[in-house]
């Protein structure tokens, strides 16, 4: 606890280029951005997998091949071939992290939709994008945000590996801390990548309860 007091008690830790909101911006801008490159692969596919059923063998082995990708790993490689000096190395591994968890359960949760309810919708004379749209979406949409709450909170978490290439965010206390035996800088960097992946999981509590339809919330229940 007084290595939490000494951390947020020091006015210098609250402005500067290595303060607080400083650092925060910068780990949001590498989670921010990875998330949104990661949506705008993950999304589309998995609806349109989880439409047609084209391509499932896909999802599961893309999924399980990126699973399989060590982040740190993936980081020093990409700095290796392409160098430093912008954030690019840094979003390939938080991506690449990001994209199964939204990609299978975007596929899983318009995979999962009842038959009938499906068949209905086309009986009522919709055609397939508004059958997806209309039905499958708003139906799926608690596995979706499931998964983007995952994928979110795991970026978050993992987006202090910037620090390891040189570039800001929390992971600067933690590697700084490390490097010069600063253990107040190391659990107060620490603390504070866990208090945003908190906040990240709040944030998606709240998302998920005015997005979703009471009726597909009692039915399928958000863990």
């Amino acid at each position: 606890m007084n290595w939490l007091i000494d951390f947020f008690g020091d006015p210098a830790n609250w402005s500067g280029p290595d303060g607080i909101p400083t650092r925060l911006l910068e780990h949001l801008e590498f989670s921010v951005l990875s998330l949104l490159l990661a949506m705008l692969i993950a999304l589309p596919l998995g609806l349109w997998i989880g439409h047609t059923g084209k391509g499932a063998l896909f999802v599961v082995l893309s999924a399980n091949a990126a699973r399989a990708l060590p982040t740190l790993g993936l980081l020093v490689l990409i700095v290796l071939l392409m160098g430093v000096g912008t954030i690019i190395p840094v979003l390939i591994p938080l991506v690449a992290l990001a994209i199964p968890p939204i990609l299978v359960n975007t596929y899983e949760g318009i995979r999962g939709v009842d038959p009938d309810l499906r068949a209905a919708a086309y009986g009522m004379g919709l055609r397939g994008g508004q059958v997806l749209g209309r039905v499958l979406v708003p139906v799926a949409l608690p596995l979706i945000l499931l998964g983007l709450r995952i994928a979110a909170i795991q970026v978050v978490s993992t987006a202090a590996v910037a620090a390891y290439v040189g570039l800001g965010g929390f992971g600067r206390y933690v590697i700084d801390g490390l490097a010069t035996k600063d253990f107040p800088r190391t659990f107060g960097g620490a603390v504070l990548v866990a208090l945003l992946a908190l906040v990240v999981q709040l944030g998606f509590g709240l998302v998920e309860r005015f997005s979703v339809s009471p009726g597909v919330r009692q039915r399928q229940p958000i863990h």
